[in-house]
């Protein structure tokens, strides 16, 4: 009879020590896929990605650009991904030039904890 009260209490304890070790290697990293098309829906290769916080005080009607900001280059597939520590809110804009003309597009991404947001901005 001890012998299965010993197995329920070793049962316990290393399920309690499973739950415990995975709760506190929770992914809180926020990470952002930010996809550049052109006006057709195909994928822009080497499109400049910029990503920024704006900051707006209620004094001033002037707004600044923050300090957290980072900025890539798309892929073949027009994709660019970056990772945060926290979440935030961030302006998006992109940019791409040919020989003779410069498109633009801009977006608005939320990032949230441990998720992946994708967003799709059209170069124009």
């Amino acid at each position: 009879m001890t012998k299965p009260i010993v197995l329920v209490i070793a049962g316990f304890f290393l399920s309690t020590f499973v739950f415990i070790n995975a709760s506190c290697n929770k992914d809180t990293q926020c990470k952002a896929t930010v996809k550049c098309v052109d006006s057709l829906g195909l994928a822009v290769n080497n499109a400049n990605v910029i990503l920024f916080a704006s900051v707006k005080t209620p004094s001033s009607p002037i707004t600044y650009t923050a300090d957290l900001k980072a900025n890539g280059n798309t892929d073949a597939s027009g994709e660019v991904k970056f990772t945060f520590k926290l979440p935030a809110i961030y302006d998006v804009r992109a940019f791409f030039t040919t020989a003779t003309k410069t498109y633009s597009g801009a977006a608005i991404i939320k990032l949230e904890e441990g998720k992946t947001v994708e967003k799709q901005v059209q170069l124009k």
